[in-house]
């Protein structure tokens, strides 16, 4: 082969390793961008759940108070009803006593 031929292969076999490695980092930088983005999706999911966490422990923190305050409200009723309660406000408010059995009266109505 002449000189002139080689020096005319010369440059093409450059450029053939130019565009190589051109694509190879190309390649390698299509990568690092895709491996980027799926990190960032990993992230922005682990930001959601951290969020949903927050909110359950707060729905949470509201059921229990919410459970503490029925259990009050029950409590309060029960003493409400108590029978010892409805005596002592029947006889200090109302004026109302105990009755002795023998002056209770039965009225016998007719059939």
């Amino acid at each position: 082969m002449s000189t002139i031929a080689q020096a005319a292969r010369a440059p093409r076999a450059r450029s053939a390793t130019r565009r190589r490695r051109s694509w190879v980092l190309s390649g390698g930088v299509m990568w690092i961008v895709v491996f980027a983005l799926l990190l960032a999706g990993v992230v922005a999911i682990n930001v959601a759940v951290l969020r949903l966490n927050l909110q359950l422990d707060e729905t949470s923190r509201q059921r229990t108070e919410l459970k503490n305050d029925i259990a009050g409200l029950r409590a309060e009723i029960s003493s409400a009803a108590a029978a010892t309660r409805i005596e002592r406000l029947a006889e200090g408010e109302l004026g109302l006593h105990e009755v002795e059995p023998e002056d209770t009266t039965y009225i016998q109505l007719g059939k």
